[in-house]
């Protein structure tokens, strides 16, 4: 209560437009450092991590499928989830690379 208070105290003076001004920037400085930044990093970790894989690793989609990859394509890759079971997922649909024994072997 005492926070609103000084903020409404602050604004309501001669520079109350600049005030305005520079609190919002500041808001859209704190949303970039807690919010977009550290999206941006995962984003960049996910996808080095999809370009790093290769025949043989084990994965796990988006859907919750384990599987083992067989083949790389240009868009997608062809996962093993079963023996003699082979499914054509996107490249987006990787989730993420496993060791786990659960996975196709």
């Amino acid at each position: 209560m005492k926070v609103l208070s000084i903020l409404l105290q602050a604004t309501s003076g001669g520079n109350s437009g600049m005030m305005s001004i520079l609190m919002i920037v500041l808001l859209f400085v704190i949303m970039y450092f807690f919010m977009i930044r550290p999206q941006q990093k995962k984003q960049k970790e996910v996808q080095k991590m999809r370009e790093a894989l290769k025949v043989g690793d084990r994965v796990v989609t988006s859907g919750g499928i384990f599987g083992k990859i067989k083949e790389i394509e240009d868009t997608a890759f062809i996962i093993e989830i079963a023996e003699g079971v082979k499914v054509k997922v996107d490249k987006a649909s990787i989730f993420a690379a496993t060791n786990d024994s659960q996975t196709a072997k």
